[in-house]
C-alpha cells in the first residue's frame, strides 16, 4: 500500500466496530475517498483533528489498490469554520454542500475544481451576508463541472436556438422549444434572465458570482429548477435541503 498525502473535507463519519470510525472526505488529489481510523474512539489524542463535518484536514493515508476503504495513518485540522459552527443557520446551508458532494461526486474520482468549489463556498458562507445565494452558485457550478448539468444552449430536441418562449424540461434535462414543446407537456416555461444567470454562473468563479445581482423573482425560479433537477435525477430529495428551508425558510 502506498502511502499518501493529500488535503480534504470531512463530508460524514460513521462507527465502525467498537473503537474505529470510517470518514468520508472529499480531497483535492484523490476526489472522495472512504478512510478508516483505527481506534479513534478509544485514543481520540492519535490524530490531531476530531474529524468534525466540513472540517478541512492535511491527511496522510494508506492507499489500498483493492478495495475503496483506505488506513489513515495521519490527520491535522488545517480549518475548522467555526463562524459556521456557531450558526445555525449557516451550518444548514454548509450541510447542503456536503450532502451533494456526497450524493453527485463518484468515490475516487479527482475533481480539483470541484474540491477548490467547496472549500471557497465553506469560506464564503462564514464571511458572506447571504448564505442561501452561495448555495444556488454551488448548485450550478457543481452541476456544470461535473458535467452533468442541464442542457441550456438550445433546445435539447431538435437543437435549435431558442428565439422564443423557452420551457424547461426536468424529465428531459433542459430547454425545450415552442415547436419541441409537445414532447413534455409538464415543461415550465422559463424567464431568459433565469438562463441567463445560469449561464453566466457557469463561466464564472465564485467571487465574481457573489457581485452578481440576481432579482428575487430568478432566484426563485433558479432554486425550483435546480431542486426539482436533482430531486429528479438522484431520485430523492436532499436531507440537509429540507433542514435548511425549515431552519431559515429559504433555498
Amino acid at each position: 500500500m502506498a502511502l499518501v498525502r493529500t488535503e480534504g473535507l470531512v463530508i460524514k463519519k460513521f462507527d465502525y466496530g467498537e473503537t474505529s470510525l470510517v470518514v468520508r472526505f472529499y480531497t483535492k488529489d484523490y476526489g472522495k475517498i472512504n478512510l478508516i481510523f483505527k481506534g479513534i474512539k478509544s485514543e481520540p489524542q492519535k490524530f490531531f483533528s476530531s474529524l468534525e463535518v466540513f472540517s478541512y484536514n492535511e491527511i496522510i493515508f494508506y492507499k489500498n489498490k483493492n478495495t475503496s476503504l483506505h488506513l489513515a495513518s495521519q490527520c491535522d485540522l488545517k480549518e475548522n469554520f467555526d463562524p459556521i459552527r456557531n450558526n445555525l443557520d449557516k451550518i444548514s446551508f454548509a450541510s447542503v454542500i456536503m450532502e451533494l458532494l456526497d450524493v453527485v461526486m463518484p468515490l475516487e474520482d479527482k475533481n480539483e475544481e470541484v474540491f477548490t468549489l467547496s472549500f471557497d463556498s465553506l469560506k464564503a458562507i462564514c464571511e458572506y451576508q447571504y448564505p442561501d445565494k452561495i448555495i444556488t452558485i454551488f448548485k450550478i457550478k457543481i452541476l456544470s463541472l461535473c458535467g452533468f448539468k442541464p442542457h441550456l444552449d438550445s433546445c435539447i430536441i431538435c437543437q435549435e436556438k431558442i428565439s422564443s418562449q423557452a420551457r424547461f424540461s426536468v424529465n428531459l434535462g433542459g430547454l425545450i422549444c415552442s415547436n419541441c414543446q409537445k414532447k413534455d407537456i409538464k415543461a415550465r416555461p422559463v424567464y431568459r434572465g433565469t438562463v441567463a444567470t445560469i449561464l453566466h454562473i457557469e463561466k464564472n468563479n465564485l467571487a465574481n458570482n457573489l457581485n452578481l445581482g440576481i432579482n428575487p423573482q430568478i432566484k426563485r425560479e433558479l432554486d425550483y429548477i435546480l431542486d426539482t433537477f436533482f430531486e429528479f435525477h438522484l431520485e430523492k430529495k436532499l436531507k440537509s435541503e429540507k433542514l435548511a428551508i425549515d431552519l431559515t425558510g429559504k433555498i
